[in-house]
C-alpha cells in the first residue's frame, strides 16, 4: 500500500513540475518557428519529402493489414470504442517504424543541423562552434559547415522497448493514450537535447543529474511531442518543428544560466517558459 502512495505522490510531483514548466509549449512553438524562418525550408524540405513518403508507405500498410485484427483486440476492453482506440494503436505502431527507418537513412543530420542552426540564430556561436565549423560569408550570414562531432545515436532499444511494452495502454478508454505518453514523454523529452548535451560535454551522470532536476519539464516536452509525432503522414514533420523547439528551450537555459546553476529537483519557470521567447534572429545564418 505504502508502494502505490508513494508512486500517485511522485507522478503527483511530476504532474505539477511539467504544467508550471510551460516546457509543453516548446514543440508547439517550433511550428511558428519554422513557419517564420524561410531560411530552414532549405535543410527541411529534403527531409519533409522523404519522411512523408516513408509515413505514408508504412502508415497504409499497417492500416490495410493490421487495422481488424486490433479492432477485435481492443473490443475486448473499450467495446464501442474499439474502432478508435484500434487506430491509435496503429498510429502508435506505425510511429515506431517510421521512426526507424527515418533515424537509420535521414532524420539524424538533418535533426543536428537545424538544431545547431537555431542555436545560432539565437546568438550561441560559441555554444555551436564546439559541435561545428561556423564562418562567415562576404554577405555578413554566419555559415554552418561540417559537424565536429560524431553522429548521436538516437536509437535507444530501452525507449523502443519502453513503448512497445505500453502500446496497450491505448485500449483504455478516456485516460489510456495520456497515460502511454507521459509514461513515454519521460524518455522521449531529454532525446530531445541530446545534442545539447553533447554541445555543453556532459557526460552520463552530469546528463542524468541534469535532467531529474527537470524531470516535470523533460516529462511534458517529450510528451507533447510525441503527441503530435503520432499525426499520420506529417508526423515526422512535427519531429523537426520539436527539434526547433528543443533548440530554442536550450537557448533559454543558455540565457538565464539555468544549465550552470541549478541543484536539486527544481522547476526553472523562467528558463523553461516559451511565453516570453523572441521569434526574431539576432544572427543571419545561411544553411
Amino acid at each position: 500500500m505504502e508502494y502505490f502512495t508513494d508512486i500517485l505522490q511522485e507522478t503527483a510531483t511530476l504532474s505539477r513540475e511539467a504544467v508550471l514548466s510551460h516546457a509543453w509549449s516548446y514543440p508547439i512553438l517550433g511550428i511558428a518557428y519554422l513557419v517564420s524562418h524561410p531560411v530552414l525550408y532549405k535543410a527541411v524540405g529534403p527531409v519533409i519529402v522523404k519522411a512523408v513518403t516513408t509515413s505514408i508507405a508504412i502508415t497504409g500498410a499497417l492500416f490495410f493489414f493490421t487495422y481488424l485484427p486490433q479492432v477485435a483486440f481492443c473490443a475486448l476492453f473499450s467495446g464501442p470504442l474499439a474502432f478508435l482506440t484500434a487506430a491509435l494503436m496503429v498510429v502508435s505502431e506505425a510511429y515506431v517504424l517510421v521512426a526507424i527507418v527515418s533515424k537509420a537513412f535521414f532524420l539524424n543530420a538533418a535533426q543536428d543541423r537545424i538544431f545547431d542552426a537555431v542555436l545560432l540564430q539565437q546568438g550561441n556561436e560559441t555554444l555551436v562552434e564546439k559541435g561545428r565549423q561556423v564562418r562567415s560569408s562576404s554577405s555578413g550570414f554566419k555559415v554552418l559547415g561540417r559537424s565536429l562531432t560524431k553522429p548521436l545515436n538516437r536509437f535507444s532499444k530501452d525507449g523502443i522497448l519502453r513503448y512497445v511494452v505500453s502500446l496497450p495502454l491505448n485500449s483504455i478508454p478516456g485516460v489510456g493514450t495520456a497515460l502511454f505518453l507521459l509514461y513515454n514523454g519521460i524518455k522521449a523529452g531529454p532525446a530531445f537535447h541530446a545534442r545539447y548535451f553533447q554541445l555543453k560535454s556532459y557526460d552520463k551522470i552530469t546528463r542524468h543529474e541534469f535532467v531529474e532536476q527537470r524531470k516535470g519539464a523533460y516529462t511534458a516536452f517529450g510528451a507533447t511531442a510525441l503527441a503530435l509525432n503520432l499525426v499520420p503522414v506529417v508526423g515526422l514533420l512535427f519531429n523537426i518543428t520539436s527539434t526547433i523547439g528543443a533548440a530554442l528551450w536550450a537557448n533559454q537555459l543558455e540565457k538565464t544560466h539555468a544549465s550552470e546553476f541549478a541543484t536539486g529537483r527544481t522547476v526553472d519557470t523562467i528558463g523553461q517558459s516559451a511565453e516570453d521567447m523572441p521569434m526574431q534572429d539576432q544572427v543571419r545564418v545561411e544553411l
